[in-house]
């Protein structure tokens, strides 16, 4: 499988065993996913209450690299503003879309509002609750 670029809400869903988490687990040993995103997945489960190292302990074991932002990057998020304003994407998930757009990958998302974006990116979106 080609690699991918998964957004928060598709490890989220992985690690929750919601709806898609099959198709995830599919791709997982070859996705990578952005810092921010790692952060916003580290986040949801310190608001439920659960210890840093906890989390740690369920994340750092999963085969999916972590990526850093950069500045160039961080360009490249910045300027999907104007695209996906009216979409009420994030920061994160510009991030998401930037790290996919810069590598040229698809990125995957639970999210099905990304794909009225998608060609105005132009990054190829998966949305992991598809049947697709």
């Amino acid at each position: 499988m080609n690699e991918v670029v998964l957004d928060a809400s598709a490890l989220l869903a992985l690690l929750k065993g919601e709806p898609g988490s099959a198709k995830v687990a599919n791709v997982l040993a070859s996705a990578r996913i952005g810092v921010f995103n790692y952060a916003e997945v580290l986040s949801h489960f310190v608001r439920l209450g659960m210890p840093v190292p906890e989390v740690d302990a369920m994340l750092d074991p999963l085969p999916l690299t972590v990526e850093p932002a950069d500045k160039a990057l961080a360009r490249i998020a910045g300027g999907l503003r104007a695209i996906t304003a009216e979409s009420g994407l994030s920061l994160g998930d510009r991030f998401c879309l930037a790290l996919a757009l810069r590598d040229g990958l698809p990125a995957w998302t639970a999210d099905a509002a990304w794909k009225n974006i998608a060609s105005a990116v132009g990054v190829e979106v998966v949305t992991i609750r598809d049947r697709r």
